[in-house]
């Protein structure tokens, strides 16, 4: 895995540097939560609970999470994106545990958590760590608890690489991030039973929440 790792790291984002400007116009630098997260709670899907997020980012749907009474654990591998999510989350008076770890070193509760959310992590993640991935939101949820992701629409306005995972080791990159279908996220998530799958709604900047053109999102439930 290690081997497979520093073949394809020349082409990875260097995240520090990514979160570094703040002023950068980044549609999901806003302090906004994903629409379809705010969904899942305005539908009663999800209550509160343990919330273990990957790839936090500066912090905008772990602190809407912490803000609807989850007790949250948010991960990312920039330190520079938590510092950014620290400082959001003390201005709200919240308390989250950020993590600054890679998701594959990260030592987990095991079937501690009621929801494992990403908002633009798994895109990022190679095929070969995918089983790893996978694993790990296996092992930390509770039986009946719920899997949510949102990733770049296969070909999609915002990127969304449809090479093969055969072909992100010919180029040696994932070319920005790996596009996504409906049926690949059901292939992929096989093991765990699918509540939805939709393209995240395009909202306007002036609403409370995120929303843009190019995301699809899901959620999953691990099985009883």
């Amino acid at each position: 895995m290690q081997m497979l790792d520093d073949y394809l790291n020349n082409s990875q984002i260097h995240w520090d540097d990514f979160y570094s400007n703040r002023e950068e116009k980044v549609p999901f630098f806003e302090n906004k939560p994903d629409e379809n997260l705010v969904s899942y709670l305005a539908k009663g899907l999800l209550k509160d609970g343990n919330a273990l997020e990957l790839g936090c980012g500066p912090g905008r749907n772990a602190i809407y999470l912490a803000d609807n009474h989850f007790h949250v654990d948010a991960v990312d591998l920039s330190e520079e994106s938590l510092k950014w999510a620290a400082e959001r989350a003390i201005k709200r008076n919240l308390k989250i545990n950020f993590i600054n770890q890679n998701l594959f070193k990260l030592h987990i509760k095991e079937s501690h958590y009621d929801l494992v959310y990403d908002s633009g992590c798994f895109h990022h993640i190679a095929p070969h760590r995918r089983a790893d991935y996978i694993h790990l939101v296996k092992e930390s949820l509770k039986p009946g608890g719920y899997f949510a992701i949102t990733c770049f629409v296969e070909n999609g306005p915002l990127g969304g690489s449809d090479i093969s995972d055969w072909e992100v080791y010919r180029v040696k990159s994932l070319q920005g991030g790996l596009g996504f279908t409906a049926d690949k996220l059901k292939r992929i998530f096989h093991d765990f039973d699918c509540i939805e799958i939709r393209k995240m709604k395009n909202v306007h900047e002036d609403e409370l929440v995120f929303g843009v053109d190019g995301i699809l999102t899901a959620i999953f439930q691990k099985r009883a």
